[in-house]
């Protein structure tokens, strides 16, 4: 098991997709993200990723060395850590790794290219209306891993304007910038108000965060369930393209 501390190792071998560069969580040059180490074994690669909402172990590559690779990694790093990576590897990572158990399947959607959308009313949002944002994620969107005020979460965009005749206006639709890293930018948190719904406001702000990381960081990414087609077909329309991926964790004794 070779260990690596570059980016640009990293960059080398991920056949031209983002999940591994943005598990790196590399902030500029060839350095990796605090707390992040990556390992190499044969043609298997993974990337462990400390977080304050779930550690994260991306893998990619052969299977036969992924199990190898996975099992050194794990004694390492500890049972914390939950995989991710393309949905048969991690299913067969669960076959041949007594103690994994599958979690879930979801997509992992990724562009290079801007969207080529209007976004008309969508903005970066001032401090206290990404505070006003938080009810829309109590209301309606409590299991969102971006949230206001979360760690690494950097910035919201949003319309603001009035919903269900009340008198003041207020977030209606937003997306983040959340956990975005060197080479790929990521987006999470994105919400519209039921009473807002119907008008094109989820493709809007989607539309607005996924053009300004691609233009920062050359790429836009984002994880979304296998079972939300409103949301998937959205960020198709957007020109991003889709993977199935898997995600399985040791569970805790």
């Amino acid at each position: 098991m070779e260990q690596l501390t570059r980016l640009s190792d990293i960059e080398q071998t991920t056949g031209g997709h983002g999940q591994l560069v943005w598990a790196a969580q590399g902030q500029g040059g060839e350095s990796l993200g605090p707390g992040v180490r990556a390992w190499r074994h044969g043609a298997a690669l993974a990337v462990a990723s400390p977080s304050q909402q779930q550690d994260r172990l991306m893998v990619d590559g052969d299977s036969a060395d992924a199990v190898v690779l996975v099992r050194q990694v794990l004694e390492e790093v500890g049972a914390s850590y939950r995989l991710l990576g393309e949905a048969e590897l991690i299913d067969a990572l669960v076959r041949q790794l007594p103690g994994l158990v599958p979690v879930h399947h979801f997509l992992w959607m990724e562009t290079t290219s801007r969207c080529g959308v209007a976004t008309p009313g969508v903005r970066w949002l001032e401090t206290h209306e990404e505070k006003e944002a938080t009810t829309l994620f109590d209301r309606f969107f409590p299991d969102s891993y971006a949230q206001p005020g979360r760690a690494g979460v950097r910035r919201w965009a949003g319309v603001v304007g009035t919903v269900d005749g009340n008198a003041g206006a207020e977030p209606m639709a937003v997306a983040a910038d959340a956990w975005s890293a060197a080479g790929c930018g990521f987006m999470g948190g994105v919400v519209t108000h039921p009473g807002a719904r119907g008008r094109g406001l989820a493709l809007a702000v989607s539309a607005f965060v996924l053009d300004a990381l691609v233009d920062r960081y050359g790429r836009a990414a984002l994880m979304v369930l296998t079972g939300n087609a409103p949301a998937i077909a959205t960020y198709e329309r957007l020109g991003m393209a889709k993977r199935r991926f898997g995600a399985a964790h040791i569970p805790a004794r």
